[in-house]
Parts: structure tokens; C-alpha cells; sequence
């Protein structure tokens, strides 16, 4: 029974939502056979209009709607803590950012240190675009880098609800500001863990927003707002935020080469020229950043990660790299299992299966049930002429993730815009329904937003039951566990980590503050008693540890020199 629970869990939030849509449905549909409103329901829907009018009022209050019941949910759900891999490496550069440098420089014992998204040489630093680690380290200076991500989330929430103002009347807008809360801003892995997604997403949102707004007014704010989200997209998902500007680029040249082009003066005084001087500053912050970190201002850390690393290349057409010498079991088992994906990539079938995967893993994570009825009617409104960029950046969005070898659920986060944009056009189509005289349209579209938070109040009860329906971001890792205790021990602290049959190569253990030589707790690969003696010698005051990580049995016991199991 345990292990068809195991199966069925990460469908149960799908079908869970699935069963109350179509519950409310049926309620709906008897229920509209009663044409008239409810009094409680137009003074309801004439307040929050009234609301949504006040439009800088209506974009603070989403986002911060966001921190306030998200940090009412902390003695819930507590603070999370860092789980995967690529959590530890935006932290490193949280910790390096926070301290006032760009990178670190390369530890003398480095080769006991490596791990996975993490380079070494030619200094110390975490491999990803700075953009992320940005966020992270406002929120150390604040006390805990999670305060960066739950402030980014409220921020992209807001700034959602900005650009859908450009696009539909104020109310719609609040309205999708509202969805993007409770779906995005409250439980799920974008504000509860350390991927920093949102700031993709506000990257994207930027774009969207903007760009109306410009066409109607060249306001010099929305130019330069324009241009902070081509500086953001570059600095956090370079590839598809390049690949989802190049329609923004093609619309402006249109525009102003049209018939009906904008007075040329004004475009290039207000326009051209701010987006110019952001543009040139973003592109000379991001390129003294890489000669900082990799010697060259146009040398990425992924590369050299990657070049360094990794076998399976990162687009489906590449080539593979011979296999490097990997110090540690772990990071061989993760490297081979990236290369067994790309292998199954080159085949036609096996293309088809992992972008079916690839399409299942977005619709739940962004769709889901609830917000497919308002996708359905897309071919309704596709044809609108405003509607035409939008539908642009949706198809290159998706190309950029078909095409490449891995896919994660944020990688089509600078498009969340788009999409949002997408489900409230679909609302407002979807409320114009009156099948046989019955308002059903209007009556599910009130329903959704409750069905949303009827959904978050069951996913809080059920971590509140230790019912697993979702990945557990919320449990503290067993990692945080071993750190909490021996942060409590006096004096500092090493601790070699070795990886035993069935350890999960998603989640490395290895993981150490930008500043090595001073941390509390420094982390080591166990390479065998005569390496490691090199590494308790350097680290001569401090106490030792062996962690052994395992599928399901880990132990951290004294460190006994001579008795390590090696790798």
C-alpha cells in the first residue's frame, strides 16, 4: 500500500483540484439556473472594482498580500531550508555577494571540495548567473536569505499585476495579481526554497508590462523599467531570456520602421537613449563580473562548469564530451545520469517521451485544472492583433525548452507574463458564456479564485498532517539536521562526507560558506585516509566527523583517523 501511495502522490494535487472543479462545476450549473445575483455578491464585485481602480494601491496591496500570509504561515511551516544542489550554489553566491566580492578565491585543498554547480578554478564561485545570488544576499543582510526570495515574490506578484493594468481593465487585473498569490506567492518551491525563480519571472513581467505602455505614451519610466528586465533576464536564465526578448526587439524595429511610426525625436530621446544607457551598464556590471570570476568578461561560470564536469551537453543537438576524472562517487553517479537522459533525447521516440514529460511537469506546476477551463477558450481571442506578440513569446518560450536537454518548471518563468496574461483573456471570455440563457461562465469564474484558496488552506492541512502530497520542501533535510547539532558543539567542526550505496546524487552533501578556512562547519569529500590526513592536517583545531550518506540510512559518527571508507 505504501508504495502505490508513493506512485499515486504527485498526482493527488492535480486530482485533488480536478475533483473540486468538477464538484463546483455541477453546483454551478444547477445553481445558474437562478439568473439573479446574490446582493452580496454585486456589492462584493463592486468594492473589489472600486479597489482595482486605484491602481498603484491594487499592485502593493498583491504583493504585499504575499509576505503578510506568508510570514503568517511560518510557526506552520517554518523558514525552509536548503535541499538540492542548486539551492547550495545561489546560497555560496548569496554568502560571497553579502561579504562585498565577487568570487573567492581557489582554496589550496580545492579538490577535497568539489561538488556539483559549483567551480573551483579559476576561482571559487557558484556557477549561475549573478542574479539570483543578488537576491539572496539582500535578504542575508536582512538576517536569512530567504527574506531576498519571499521579497522577490511579492515584488513579481506586484509587478504581475502592473503589467496585466497595460493589458485588460483594472479589475481583470487585480484578478490575475490575486491568482498569482495564491498559486505562486504562498506554498510550492518558488518561494519556499532558495531557485529564486521569481526573479526571472519579474524579468519577463517587465518586458510585458512595458512595452504597451510605450507604444501608447514613450513614458521614460516604462523605457528604463523595459530595460531592468532585459539587465534581469540576462543575469538569471541568459538563454531563454535572451530567446524571449528577440520578439520585444523585432515589435520595436516594426513600430518604428512602420506606417504608423512614432514621432522619431521623442522615441529617441525617451526611449532609445534611456534603454541605451541601462542596457550598456547592465552588459558592463555583468561582464566585469564574469573577468572577476573566469578571467574573461565574456566567459560564463555554466561553461566553465559545464566544460569542466559535465558529458551530456546542454541542447538536444550537441555532442558529448568524454568522461572527466571524478573525485567523488556522487558526482560521477549525477554526471552519468545526465548523459543517460541526453542519450535518451537523441532518439526520435525518446525526444517525444521527455517532452511529454517536460509539458506534464509545466501544466502542473503553472496550469493545473482550475486554470485550463480559461486556457480552452484561446482560440476564441487568438486572432486579436494585440494579442500577436504574446502568442510569439509563448511559441519561443517553448521552443527554447524543447530544444534543450534538462527542464525544470522555472526555466519558463521569464514567459509566466505571457501566461498570465493568456488565463485572464480566457476569464473574461469564459464570463461572456451564458449557455441557454445561464450565466455558467460567470458564476466559474467567481468560483476559481475560491477553489485556489480552498486548494491552499487543503495543502497547509495536509502538511499540517504529514500527509506527503507534494515534494517536501517544508521537512528540514537531513543535512540541515547534522548542521543544526553540530553548529550547538563548541569550537569549529569538519566533517568528511561519504556516499554509500543508494545516496541521492540530486542532493550533495558538500557545500561550504564562501569564506572556507573561517566557517563553523567546513564540509569535505571522504577520499580515502591518506587524502583526508592532507585535509586534517590543515584544518589541525578542529573535530572531526564522518557523515555517511546513504538511500535510507545515514549516520554522522567521530572521525577516526585511518577508518575512513574512501570513495
Amino acid at each position: 500500500m505504501a508504495q502505490i501511495y508513493s506512485r499515486l502522490a504527485p498526482a493527488l494535487l492535480p486530482t485533488t483540484e480536478f475533483v473540486l472543479l468538477l464538484c463546483t462545476v455541477a453546483f454551478v450549473f444547477l445553481r445558474s439556473r437562478r439568473p439573479s445575483k446574490a446582493a452580496w455578491e454585486e456589492r462584493l464585485e463592486e468594492k473589489l472594482g472600486q479597489f482595482s481602480r486605484r491602481k498603484r494601491l491594487a499592485v502593493f496591496a498583491v504583493g504585499a498580500s504575499v509576505i503578510v500570509i506568508r510570514a503568517l504561515l511560518i510557526p506552520v511551516i517554518g523558514i525552509p531550508q536548503p535541499r538540492w544542489n542548486d539551492e547550495f550554489s545561489f546560497l555560496l553566491a548569496a554568502d560571497t555577494f553579502a561579504h562585498g566580492r565577487t568570487s573567492n578565491p581557489t582554496h589550496p585543498l580545492w579538490t577535497h571540495f568539489e561538488t556539483l554547480h559549483v567551480i573551483q578554478r579559476p576561482t571559487y564561485m557558484s556557477m549561475y548567473a549573478p542574479g539570483q545570488g543578488l537576491v539572496l544576499a539582500l535578504g542575508q543582510k536582512f538576517g536569512n536569505p530567504w527574506i531576498g526570495q519571499l521579497l522577490m515574490t511579492a515584488l513579481m506578484c506586484s509587478a504581475l499585476c502592473w503589467m496585466l493594468q497595460a493589458w485588460v481593465p483594472p479589475p481583470w487585473a487585480l484578478y490575475g495579481g490575486a491568482l498569482s498569490v495564491l498559486r505562486l506567492g504562498i506554498l510550492g518551491y518558488w518561494v519556499n526554497t532558495y531557485w529564486c525563480a521569481s526573479v526571472s519571472a519579474l524579468g519577463g513581467v517587465l518586458l510585458v508590462g512595458a512595452w504597451p505602455r510605450i507604444r501608447r505614451t514613450m513614458g521614460l519610466r516604462d523605457a528604463l523599467l523595459m530595460a531592468v528586465g532585459l539587465v534581469i533576464l540576462a543575469n538569471t536564465r541568459p538563454f531563454e531570456g535572451f530567446v524571449f526578448s528577440l520578439p520585444f526587439l523585432g515589435a520595436m524595429l516594426v513600430w518604428v520602421l512602420g506606417r504608423q511610426r512614432p514621432d522619431m525625436q521623442l522615441w529617441l530621446s525617451r526611449v532609445a537613449l534611456s534603454m541605451m544607457i541601462v542596457l550598456i551598464a547592465g552588459a558592463a556590471a555583468t561582464g566585469y563580473y564574469y573577468y572577476r570570476v573566469t578571467g574573461s568578461p565574456l566567459r560564463m561560470t555554466y561553461k566553465v562548469n559545464r566544460e569542466t564536469y559535465a558529458m551530456a551537453p546542454y541542447f538536444v543537438w550537441g555532442r558529448a564530451r568524454p568522461q572527466p576524472e571524478y573525485r567523488s562517487a556522487l558526482m560521477r553517479e549525477f554526471y552519468q545520469n545526465e548523459m543517460a537522459e541526453f542519450r535518451q533525447n537523441s532518439t526520435f521516440r525518446g525526444y517525444l517521451f521527455r517532452l511529454g514529460q517536460k509539458l506534464l511537469a509545466w501544466w502542473q506546476f503553472y496550469v493545473g485544472p482550475l486554470l485550463t477551463i480559461p486556457l480552452l477558450t484561446v482560440p476564441c481571442w487568438a486572432r486579436q492583433r494585440r494579442m500577436r506578440l504574446p502568442l510569439v513569446l509563448l511559441a519561443v518560450t517553448t521552443i527554447a525548452i524543447a530544444v534543450q536537454t534538462f527542464m525544470l518548471p522555472h526555466y519558463f518563468a521569464p514567459a509566466l507574463g505571457v501566461l498570465y496574461l493568456f488565463v485572464v483573456q480566457g476569464l473574461r471570455r469564459l464570463a461572456r458564456w451564458f449557455p441557454l440563457g445561464r450565466p455558467l461562465g460567470r458564476d466559474i469564474v467567481r468560483a476559481i479564485p475560491v477553489l485556489v484558496s480552498a486548494m491552499v488552506v487543503f495543502r497547509v492541512g495536509a502538511i499540517l498532517a504529514h500527509v506527503p502530497m507534494e515534494p517536501a520542501w517544508y521537512r528540514e533535510p537531513e543535512r540541515s539536521q547534522v548542521a543544526t547539532r553540530l553548529r550547538g558543539m563548541p569550537g569549529p567542526q569538519l566533517v568528511f562526507v561519504h556516499f554509500g550505496p543508494g545516496a541521492d546524487y540530486g542532493r550533495d552533501w558538500v557545500y561550504n560558506d564562501a569564506d572556507i578556512d573561517s566557517a563553523k562547519i567546513v564540509w569535505a569529500n571522504d577520499l580515502g585516509s591518506r587524502a583526508n590526513r592532507e585535509l586534517i592536517n590543515y584544518f589541525h583545531d578542529r573535530t572531526l566527523w564522518l557523515a555517511n550518506v546513504g538511500g535510507t540510512h545515514i549516520s554522522v559518527e567521530p572521525y577516526l583517523v585511518g577508518s575512513s571508507q574512501g570513495q
